[in-house]
């Protein structure tokens, strides 16, 4: 499968406008409305402002299976330092995590599908989410009712950028494609006063210095060597002045496994060690903990997962197709399948995800030439091999999309009974 060069050429241009323009989690007002502009000028019916700026399109034809599109609105609080000629405008914003490129190619999956008038039947609804970055714009969306708009799905699909071969797309086999996570936000209190006069005060800022190297711990002494877990702190801000001590630490921890009780034990983990720093400092009052947001591990359904991966064969080729190892980024999408089913009610969704290739050739040259791996998801320099990452979500997108919406229709049903 080719992607028509008017397609292609305005999906460029859709993540060119989104990438210059980055907007942060729970700000997405003119991402949303690049995307809403597109799907409408395709014949979507749009609906916007579900559960924060996200956006739903609609495209209905007759009796058939729902499969739902999801890509991704919000960029990251990442000052970009990628020297690309498109790079952002917005001071401390930009797509560091490929959310652009994800956009684009739903937008260009969207334009396929709506010019496919033959080749299926059913409904398909695209989805551009906020607030995934901060794990809440999933969530949002379903308490707002989007299974109610679109009708239980039967499928929902997703992609996601990763450090592979530019061209190429990976599938998990069987395992879990990405882990759960828990980000959480600390608070340690101390007693402000001169920087002179530290026997005056409870200075937090030891406090959450030593709460820091004490936290490794709890992956490195306290889980078994074989319990994959990731515990990083990702903020630590105190004070404003250098002759100041401060009243407060702010720490934002997050938390990764693949197992809800490990994930349950580390949390549990850091409420002892930031309590146990703030005694022994003999801090005015106990740290405050709190579970900012929270996201189920990432497993694909298998049978799907064996229908997109053949689908993706079919379209790209053998060779662009790879295998997957779990990894401990993490996402929202999960809350979309069954781990959401007691907030949309719809247990028998089921899940497709995918990673998808952004490094080109030469990169990876360099990479083998030097030793320095090539900058991945979240850095500043994280700059994706555009025009081939991009025609290929927008295949991978519309191959699977086309392959959902057959395999549920009653005919496919009917044939597969014979």
């Amino acid at each position: 499968m080719a992607v028509p060069a008017d397609v292609l050429r305005s999906a460029v241009e859709c993540c060119l406008d989104v990438h210059l323009h980055p907007e942060p989690s729970g700000a997405e007002e003119r991402t949303a409305g690049v995307l809403a502009g597109r799907l409408a000028a395709d014949g979507y019916a749009v609906t916007r402002g579900v559960g924060g700026h996200g956006v739903v399109g609609l495209l209905r034809r007759g009796e058939g299976p729902t499969v739902l599109l999801r890509a991704e609105l919000d960029a990251l609080p990442v000052t970009e330092a990628s020297g690309l000629r498109y790079a952002s405008t917005v001071p401390g914003v930009a797509h560091a995590c490929g959310h652009d490129v994800h956009l684009a190619a739903l937008a260009g999956a969207a334009a396929l599908l709506a010019r496919d008038t033959g080749g299926w039947r059913g409904t398909v609804a695209v989805v551009g989410q906020p607030a995934e970055e901060t794990l809440d714009g999933a969530l949002a969306m379903l308490r707002a009712g989007l299974y109610d708009l679109t009708g239980p799905p039967d499928t929902v699909l997703a992609q996601h950028t990763a450090p592979l071969p530019a061209g190429a797309v990976a599938h998990t086999d069987g395992a879990p494609l990405l882990a759960g996570t828990v980000a959480v936000d600390a608070v340690l209190h101390g007693t402000g006063g001169h920087a002179g006069a530290p026997h005056l005060t409870v200075d937090p800022v030891v406090s959450a210095a030593a709460a820091v190297l004490r936290l490794q711990a709890l992956v490195a002494r306290e889980r078994a060597p074989a319990e994959q877990a990731v515990l990083t702190v990702g903020r630590l801000r105190a004070g404003t002045e250098a002759n100041v001590i401060p009243d407060r630490a702010e720490l934002g921890i997050s938390l990764r496994a693949f197992d809800e009780g490990t994930l349950d034990r580390l949390l549990a983990g850091v409420r002892r060690v930031l309590a146990g720093e703030a005694e022994a400092a003999g801090a005015p009052e106990p740290p405050e903990v709190t579970v900012r947001a929270r996201s189920r591990t990432l497993l694909p359904d298998a049978g799907l997962t064996a229908e997109l991966r053949d689908a993706h064969v079919a379209a790209l080729g053998g060779a662009r197709v790879l295998r997957w190892q779990p990894a401990t980024a993490a996402e929202d999408f999960a809350w979309y399948g069954p781990a959401g089913a007691e907030v949309h009610g719809a247990p028998g969704v089921r899940l497709g995800y995918w990673m998808l290739g952004t490094v080109s050739a030469s990169a990876r040259r360099e990479a083998a030439r030097t030793g320095v791996p090539v900058p991945g998801n979240h850095s500043p320099r994280f700059a994706p091999d555009l025009r081939p990452a991009l025609e290929t979500g927008i295949e991978a997108l519309t191959a699977a999309a086309r392959r959902a919406l057959r395999a549920r229709t009653p005919e496919a049903a009917a044939g597969a009974g014979r």
